[in-house]
């Protein structure tokens, strides 16, 4: 749920962000603005799902060596 939260603040603050490189920025020129901004959004989701991907797993690596540490201390 907190990751769910996360992603979505994310993406409210991701929105006002242009991230387009020189050859997207003609392109979306040539577009028209509805069209533009719907190819910006696209590029900022694909910028932003490796961040999620990799940011996950150290997540669930980190939860899984703190129950290691945990069961570790209880044994000794």
């Amino acid at each position: 749920m907190v990751i769910f939260s996360l992603l979505i603040i994310f993406c409210l603050c991701f929105q006002l962000t242009e991230a387009q490189c020189s050859m997207c920025t003609k392109t979306a020129q040539q577009l028209g603005e509805k069209p533009a901004l719907g190819l910006n959004q696209g590029i900022l989701y694909l910028m932003f799902s490796p961040f999620v991907i990799v940011g996950f797993i150290g997540f669930r690596w980190w939860k899984n060596n703190k129950q290691l540490e945990a069961a570790e201390q209880q044994n000794t």
